[in-house]
């Protein structure tokens, strides 16, 4: 129910947030959710009904041919940079502070989706879990690196941290 939930809420920023400008724009909403088959949502073939999924899928862009880690870090972080999970700091889930790519941050000579949008006047939001610093008990926002708000979301509702 977690997941619906902040997939509603996702939804509903996105489609509030449109301005007189976005007339000229396309309106971007990206749906990542853990532990889902390709398969499992009707648009792609699946026996579950999704109907508002499969009418956003409708009128939009599907991924048909993405890359999937076995763990839904890695994932994440190639879903929101473009590159390979390990050339963004995230080769793995747990931080081996050893070795650059895998770090447990995404690092800072990768740009993310929300950071390239923003530029381009696009207001950004994201909703459910972040999970992509090893940083994830901050105190103080002096100690929030790496959180979505730094790296290009204007407006966050989630966890930090996995489940």
């Amino acid at each position: 129910m977690t997941v619906l939930r902040s997939l509603i809420a996702l939804i509903i920023l996105a489609i509030s947030s449109s301005s007189a400008m976005a007339a000229d724009r396309p309106n971007v909403i990206l749906i990542m959710a853990d532990d889902m088959g390709f398969s499992d949502i009707g648009c792609y073939g699946g026996e579950i009904s999704t109907p508002n999924l499969d009418q956003l899928a409708s009128n939009g862009l599907r991924y048909t041919h993405f890359y999937n880690g076995a763990r839904c870090c890695p994932t994440r972080a190639a879903l929101l940079t473009g590159l390979y999970a390990h050339q963004a700091g995230m080769g793995g889930m747990e931080p081996d502070h050893g070795i650059p790519g895998y770090r447990g941050n995404i690092n800072r000579q990768c740009v993310t989706i929300a950071e390239a949008l923003r530029r381009g006047g696009y207001g950004t939001y994201m909703s459910g879990k972040w999970h992509l610093t090893n940083k994830r008990t901050a105190k103080t926002p002096e100690d929030r690196d790496n959180w979505p708000n730094q790296r290009g979301f204007d407006h966050f509702y989630g966890t930090i941290a996995g489940a």
